[in-house]
């Protein structure tokens, strides 16, 4: 692929510090920084968790890297890579400039933070499941490594090492992706494991969908306000959304331990990958076609909501506990789409043409031009026929002609002497 991409954190619409919590903060009241998850009563998490925390699944967050310091990572993470070239052999230490580098913690802390004591600091969708932290480079990171090459390795490493889903909160915005991308995310699949990503912010210049979003099977989020309203800085439209999430007055942990509120589908993307976990702690055995499904078979469409899906809100507003409890029929494919198709399809102008066979030696050699026998034109006398048939029956015509004509004449020569 030839086109330019600005690659980002799907994030970053806005950012402000919780000045008075920090991650040793203890208080006989109300924890703010817990009070402020919204979304895990009104979307179902809470009570998605009488059935299931998580325990038992993996999440691989493919983004900054998550921070060794913050409580809510405490024996969640149990591996980790640098796909950057600049961070730690394994993934821990955050890269990127200042708005980059908190930015893998936030993410993984709505994913599958595990809070800071009792009823204080980020719970994460699915509490109970591990993080997997790989560590890859935005604009400022410094990298020399290309971009496409570290999401290749980063996806390779997380399937490699338990991945039951992948969070990508980061986008490219451009529609296409790197060939490269085909064999990696097709590998994931093949090995059943999900990827969701977000699907963008206005707010950072993405007016539609960009890579990871538009690839085929990949479970896409778009982002809502609290009152559920499509967001219009935090969030991307576009046809291949699977589910909303909300994507404002989000809360994060930072790598100093510090909380704040943010807004973007960076933070969309993992409420549903914690989400995601959940569907397979309770059905370890069920392919990602299936967990996806549940996923999007499940959601809640809005109030405003004529198509289903739709550009603005996918399939509608994510449950949890629906997508954890309800009957849903199983379905054979993905219904966020075949990649596999999509390659057979689309990667036929660039492939090679086959190579014609030839054969080789099978037809026997001409002899060289010099010492080729020279045609004989049938029309014409050749050396024995001049001296064996044409001189002979010559001189026979010429030797019966005379003897005739002196015949004629002696038979003239008789009749005149008569007369007289």
């Amino acid at each position: 692929m030839t086109s330019k991409r600005r690659i980002l954190p799907a994030a970053l619409a806005a950012l402000f510090v919780f000045g008075t919590v920090s991650a040793g903060a203890t208080a006989a009241h109300a924890d703010p920084v817990r009070d402020a998850q919204y979304w895990l009563a009104s979307y179902g998490v809470a009570e998605a968790w009488n059935t299931t925390r998580g325990a038992g699944t993996t999440i691989a967050v493919i983004d900054t890297g998550i921070a060794n310091g913050p409580a809510e990572f405490n024996g969640a993470v149990v591996a980790g890579h640098d796909a950057s070239g600049v961070g730690s052999a394994d993934g821990r230490t955050p890269v990127g400039g200042s708005d980059e580098n908190p930015h893998g913690s936030w993410v993984a802390s709505l994913a599958a933070g595990r809070g800071n004591g009792e009823g204080n600091g980020v719970l994460g969708t699915a509490p109970e499941a591990n993080l997997i932290s790989i560590s890859v480079g935005f604009q400022t990171s410094g990298s020399t490594v290309p971009f496409e090459d570290q999401i290749a390795d980063a996806i390779h490493f997380a399937v490699d090492n338990g991945a039951d889903v992948i969070n990508m909160s980061l986008t490219t915005n451009t529609l296409d992706w790197p060939e490269s991308w085909d064999e990696a995310f097709s590998y994931a699949d093949e090995k059943n494991v999900v990827i969701v990503a977000a699907a963008g912010n206005r707010g950072s210049g993405t007016e539609q969908i960009g890579a990871p979003a538009t690839i085929p099977g990949v479970l896409v989020v778009a982002g809502v306000d609290p009152s559920g309203a499509a967001s219009w800085n935090a969030s991307s439209q576009g046809i291949t959304l699977g589910v909303a999430a909300p994507s404002e007055g989000l809360v994060g942990v930072s790598p100093d331990g510090s909380y704040v509120t943010w807004a973007g589908t960076s933070g969309a993307s993992p409420i549903v990958a914690g989400i995601a976990a959940l569907v397979r702690a309770k059905y370890p055995d069920m392919d990602a076609a299936n967990v996806i499904n549940r996923i999007i078979a499940t959601a809640t469409p809005a109030a405003d909501q004529t198509d289903v899906p739709s550009p603005i809100y996918g399939y509608g507003y994510v449950n949890a506990a629906r997508a954890v409890n309800a009957d849903v029929p199983a379905v054979e494919t993905n219904p966020m789409g075949d990649l596999a198709a999509w390659i057979t399809q689309h990667r036929k102008a660039d492939a090679a043409p086959p190579e014609i066979p030839t054969d080789a030696g099978s037809v026997p050699a001409l002899p060289p031009l010099e010492t080729s026998a020279q045609a004989h034109n049938p029309f014409l006398p050749t050396s024995e026929s001049l001296l064996y048939v044409s001189i002979p029956l010559a001189l026979f015509l010429g030797t019966a002609t005379l003897v005739v004509l002196g015949a004629i004449g002696a038979t003239r020569q008789i009749k005149r002497v008569a007369r007289r």
